[in-house]
């Protein structure tokens, strides 16, 4: 038994007061953000249940329960009742999100309320930018997100989080907010949102898959990490506060690299096929829902991200 090396490395591994003591990656309320869809009609989802749509007065009565069970933010996606080309539905003064946004504001003062901004689930081709000759036109795409996050704010949006990843679309806005008055509104920037297959559920859930083509013109190429930095170094010159990865578990190295690279507060968004696959290998009784999505989390935080989207958000409460 002398052979034995004296680094014995179970000796904090016995139980599970000895591994809480020097655990070194931890998971907290205060880092998650939920996921809501609001839409004029309720439609709930059996086998997704947090991706499940909420009228306005539902989702009044949705975040009632988050904010009792500890949840402080929320991320508003808003599915109209109508769709045109130019994405009305997004900025005007009526529009979903915006009287959503105008009955959480007074009723919670206190929790932070983020809104995504972008066109596709509003436009009628479900593309995240204005069409002109059957491309999607950049430039003319971000007087339609400024307006959009402007409106947002103005309906009491704490945070405004563009993913459409049209070019110089955080300046655009950045500059609209700032003419304002809104100085003091953060932008999260969905830095680097990438052209990925695990977006099925979101875009059922928010009505917003394209008629036609893709969006590898202007979602990022899986392939490309050093092009992630570069999108992550121009995203803060043009003014935007916090940076965003998504998704999180395939892109794992994105986080860490974007939290090595820069020093704001890095986002990541566990989507809707990494809460899907669980779900449904959970109910195939394949694995435990629970412990691989704490598993999971855990992941994206050891990576490096200081808060994440995901739709496990309100079942953290109970298993933390």
């Amino acid at each position: 038994m002398s052979s034995f090396p004296d680094a014995r490395l179970r000796r904090f591994r016995r139980t599970g007061g000895l591994r809480g003591l020097v655990r070194e990656t931890h998971l907290s309320l205060d880092q998650f953000v939920m996921p809501l869809f609001v839409a004029p009609e309720a439609l709930h989802d059996e086998a997704l249940p947090a991706m499940s749509r909420l009228t306005v007065d539902g989702t009044v009565h949705e975040v009632e329960e988050l904010v009792r069970v500890g949840v402080r933010a929320v991320i508003l996606f808003g599915i109209p009742e109508d769709k045109d080309e130019e994405a009305t539905g997004a900025w005007e003064d009526d529009g979903i999100v915006q009287r959503a946004l105008r009955a959480l504001r007074p009723a919670f003062p206190d929790l932070v309320l983020m809104t995504d901004v972008c066109l596709c689930e509003y436009t009628s081709h479900g593309h995240c930018g204005v069409v002109v000759d059957g491309e999607i036109h950049n430039d003319r795409s971000l007087e339609l997100i400024a307006r959009t996050a402007v409106s947002h704010v103005e309906a009491g949006a704490d945070v405004v989080a563009p993913s459409d990843m049209m070019d110089g679309r955080v300046g655009a806005i950045r500059d609209a907010l700032d003419d304002r008055g809104f100085e003091s509104i953060p932008i999260l920037a969905y830095a680097a949102k990438y052209a990925s297959a695990f977006y099925g559920p979101f875009r059922e859930a928010a009505g917003s898959a394209p008629s036609f083509g893709d969006r590898r013109s202007y979602q990022m190429d899986p392939a490309n990490v050093r092009e992630a930095l570069r999108e992550c170094e121009l995203d803060l010159e043009e003014g935007a506060d916090a940076l965003m990865i998504k998704p999180a578990l395939p892109y794992l190295d994105v986080i860490r690299a974007a939290r090595q690279a820069f020093d704001v507060p890095i986002a990541a968004y566990n989507v809707s096929g990494e809460y899907a696959m669980v779900r449904a290998a959970a109910r195939g009784g394949w694995l435990d829902e629970q412990q691989a999505a704490l598993e999971s989390l855990t992941a994206i935080r050891r990576a490096g991200a200081d808060l994440i989207l995901s739709y496990w958000t309100k079942d953290l409460a109970s298993w933390l």
